[in-house]
């Protein structure tokens, strides 16, 4: 529900009585701030609760916020980043919060320039991201009348985020972005951190007064944080624990603590890439293959599953904590955004020393019977990706994955999956992970990662498919000044989408019911000309289809922005996933019979 802050709440103490009704005051004038002036206090409110980044895109109704933040950067007091596309806009600052940990801000105009900014929200409001909204917006006397660019702004982005105020024009803003980036950041009991939404109405004049300019150049601050990848450490499980068939699965943002704790426990680790665990020596790389191995008919069944993070990427992970046989755990120390209270069947604990109660230890041949087998399926997996010097999904993934350094963000679709498949558990983590798994979208992915690269400070890799690039091609503009990131973006160009064809979809076309209508539908074949995009954009670009040529790509220093290009067929690729599950199954069988 929005919120208006429209003036102060009356004072309620006297008792209503007529006798200590005091008499009746003129109400006291408080003289209406002008637009400006408004906007300056919004941004020293934002500076001081935390704001370093905002994005702005262009407009009118915006412009007084637009000068005093021209202002506040002039100063060096903040970094500042203009995105003609409200979209990018809205993604470049989500990448920047992710990257920071601190709440970005975006700002927009009125209109259609809000609505573009949804698809982010959406994304922040589910990863808990702390995004903050700017919606610029006509006073109450210009709406509802057919005013140009109006529309109902307040509470515009509903249940998708955690705040929302409505700030007349001419009132001061002050209290409204306190209490927003409270909200953003997680301040509030039970809260998770969010987005937040803060429509400001402002009245013309919008510009500054004649004779007002921008203040003296002042250094600029750099705000440095540490993105360096983490590790931690968990003291063993006491032998007075059960021996217990665990296994800890890592999701999605689930951090260093599920490897250090599956470590301490003796315990299979089985992690995506994007939980910021996947390394150490209890980690299983192919573990979505092995769950089948390790059923409720076999020598060695699962008995209990910990969780921590948020599992996204496979259907024998969403089997294996759907089993009745299998009790789960989700470790959750603090409300999270990804599920509503009791809609999953996990049980929520939120200390370590419980989940080491339910996790008990692992049994001396349980941590090496899982290690072995996913050995064994990592050597058969790479066995088929080296058959064929031309690359692949998997290949590149794999290669992506050993190479990057710094950040690295994995697209929706195939990439992160691929990744999730072929990429192999390091002793140590060599880059921090993001991806954007709160609603798993291809949305605003290059303006995530510059977001990311910018906020982070450090050399950046981005994984994704053709037409995650493609939907966010317009993320390559950077205007005329605008600080270039080192940002290299690796592009399987299967020339479609070929995650469908893994699906059921995929079924659909081999039996040829219904003729090329999977292909049109689902895989949107297309000829675009990504080198003459990049060339457009003033990106460098190289192309490459074999392993070799992508090695040899990506042993390049990241500097600025580039663009590899790797050509494949993702119409074999229904094959190959079926010789890869072919080839580690006899591989993992041939490991447990010898158990």
């Amino acid at each position: 529900m929005v919120t208006s802050f429209n003036e102060p709440a009356p004072d309620t103490s006297a008792a209503d009585t007529p006798e200590a009704r005091p008499e009746p005051k003129e109400p006291e004038h408080i003289p209406e701030l002008s637009a400006l002036a408004a906007a300056r206090i919004a941004v020293d409110v934002l500076l001081d609760g935390g704001v370093r980044h905002v994005v702005v895109s262009p407009g009118s109704r915006s412009a007084p916020m637009a000068y005093a933040l021209a202002e506040a950067s002039a100063a060096g007091r903040v970094d500042l980043l203009v995105r003609i596309d409200e979209r990018s806009a809205g993604f470049t600052a989500l990448g920047l919060a992710l990257a920071t940990g601190s709440p970005a801000a975006v700002l927009t105009t009125s209109g259609t320039a809000v609505g573009n900014l949804m698809p982010a929200v959406m994304e922040a409001n589910h990863a808990a991201v702390p995004l903050i909204v700017l919606s610029a917006d006509r006073p109450d006397e210009l709406r509802g009348t057919g005013a140009n660019q109006t529309t109902v702004q307040p509470d515009l982005f509903g249940e998708q985020v955690r705040f929302a105020a409505d700030v007349p024009a001419g009132s001061n803003p002050e209290r409204a972005i306190q209490t927003g980036l409270s909200a953003a950041t997680g301040a509030f009991p039970e809260l998770p951190p969010g987005p937040v939404q803060l429509n400001l109405a402002f009245r013309d004049p919008l510009v500054p007064s004649p004779g007002e300019g921008l203040p003296a150049a002042g250094e600029r601050q750099r705000y440095r944080v540490g993105t360096e990848p983490l590790v931690m450490n968990l003291p063993p499980a006491p032998d007075t624990l059960p021996e217990r068939r665990t296994v800890v699965l890592a999701g999605h943002d689930a951090g260093p603590v599920a490897e250090a704790f599956a470590r301490a426990h003796s315990l299979p680790l089985l992690a995506e890439p994007s939980s910021n665990s996947r390394f150490g020596p209890n980690a299983v790389g192919p573990y979505r293959l092995l769950l089948e191995h390790f059923g409720a008919g076999s020598a060695l069944p699962i008995e209990r599953v910990v969780l921590f993070g948020r599992p996204t990427l496979s259907r024998p992970v969403a089997a294996l904590l759907a089993r009745a046989d299998v009790e789960s755990a989700l470790y959750q120390p603090v409300p999270v955004a990804w599920y509503e209270p009791g809609r999953r069947t996990e049980l929520p604990l939120e200390n370590l020393a419980d989940l080491a109660d339910f996790a008990g230890r692992g049994a001396p041949d349980w941590l090496d019977t899982w290690l072995l087998a996913g050995s064994a399926a990592q050597h058969a997996l790479d066995q088929v990706l080296s058959a064929k010097a031309a690359a692949t999904g998997p290949s590149v993934a794999s290669l992506v994955w050993k190479s990057a350094r710094g950040q690295l963000l994995l697209g929706s679709s195939n990439g992160i999956r691929d990744v999730d498949l072929a990429g192999l558990p390091a002793p140590e983590p060599a880059a921090t992970v993001y991806a954007n798994r709160g609603l798993a979208g291809i949305d605003g992915t290059i303006s995530t990662a510059t977001g990311i690269a910018l906020g982070g400070g450090q050399e950046t890799t981005v994984l994704l498919g053709d037409v995650t690039f493609l939907h966010d091609a317009g993320g390559l503009l950077l205007g005329a000044g605008e600080e270039q990131p080192d940002l290299r973006i690796v592009v399987l160009n299967d020339s479609g989408g070929a995650i469908f064809g893994l699906l059921e979809h995929g079924g659909v076309e081999e039996s040829g019911n219904y003729g090329d209508a999977v292909e049109r539908l689902f895989g949107t074949p297309h000829s675009v000309d990504i080198a003459a995009l990049a060339t457009a954009y003033g990106v460098g670009h190289s192309l490459v289809s074999t392993t070799a040529g992508l090695a040899e790509a990506l042993a390049q220093t990241v500097q600025g922005r580039s663009i590899v290009e790797v050509r494949t067929d993702r119409h074999s690729l229904r094959q190959l996933h079926a010789r890869i599950k072919e080839a580690v199954a006899a591989a993992v069988e041939g490991v447990l019979s010898g158990q």
